[in-house]
């Protein structure tokens, strides 16, 4: 029964269209293992709604608790994750994120990369200059800074930064929100893993945090296979089944 329900709610996933804006020239290699990368201002529960769909589908899942120390300490935490996986894995991250499975994605077990309304950096690059060439989101007035570390204040996090959450649930992400060193922002990749793994991309279209044609240009730059979703930045909370499809088909489970 249990492989029955399993096969189902794969099934059913990927018949759904998702609007695919590019596609990979090759299947992708089918994956056994998922790891999470959450960004600022979460923790790894952010995964919450996306993880039991991957589960059911014949996954293992690992979730990511990223320190947001430094992006030295997340790079470290994401290894530790993937040096647990047994075979190929899916590197799959959320907003800043994006960064460190960019660093973390040349490892051999990484078979491709999911970036959700993510950065995605070029190794050494600026990418703080680079974001400035797009508008920026109105989160930003609403990051409160004390001894080195950056929280959203309610306002800024339930208005902009959960913007399509039900509000109930966004509460419960803004009292969980994970403090953030502010200098993460500005650290440097060393790699970019996008350059030599498939890479798959989520716009989400009312994003008020990262700006959506900013979105664009990273997925078009990377040539990802690119998917947009009427969500605001956590579309991982509010669109997990779009998420987890898109998450699904990185992992060899179908094709557009």
């Amino acid at each position: 029964m249990k492989l029955w329900r399993s096969l189902f709610v794969a099934a059913s996933l990927l018949a759904a269209p998702l609007n695919l804006a590019h596609a990979q020239s090759a299947p992708p290699v089918k994956a056994k293992n998922v790891v999470l990368v959450h960004g600022a201002w979460a923790d790894g529960s952010s995964w919450s709604e996306v993880i039991p769909i991957l589960q059911a589908a014949g996954l293992h899942v690992t979730a990511v608790q990223n320190p947001l120390s430094s992006l030295a300490d997340s790079v470290d935490a994401t290894r530790r994750a993937l040096a647990e996986q047994d075979g190929p894995t899916v590197l799959v991250a959320h907003s800043w994120g994006g960064t460190v499975i960019s660093q973390v994605g040349t490892d051999p077990k990484v078979t491709s990369l999911v970036y959700i309304a993510a950065r995605a950096p070029d190794a050494n690059e600026d990418f703080v200059a680079l974001s400035k060439q797009f508008p920026t989101g109105p989160v930003r007035a609403g990051i409160v800074e004390r001894d080195g570390y950056t929280t959203l204040s309610e306002d800024a996090f339930l208005k902009y930064f959960a913007n399509g959450v039900a509000p109930e649930k966004a509460k419960e992400l803004y009292a969980v929100q994970w403090p953030t060193a502010a200098s993460i922002f500005a650290g440097r990749t060393t790699e970019a893993a996008w350059h030599t793994k498939p890479s798959w991309y989520a716009v989400s279209k009312q994003d008020d945090t990262i700006n959506p044609d900013f979105e664009r240009f990273l997925a078009k730059r990377m040539k990802a296979t690119t998917v947009e979703l009427d969500a605001g930045h956590l579309s991982l909370v509010s669109h997990p089944k779009e998420v987890a499809k898109l998450i699904l088909q990185a992992a060899g489970y179908g094709q557009s």
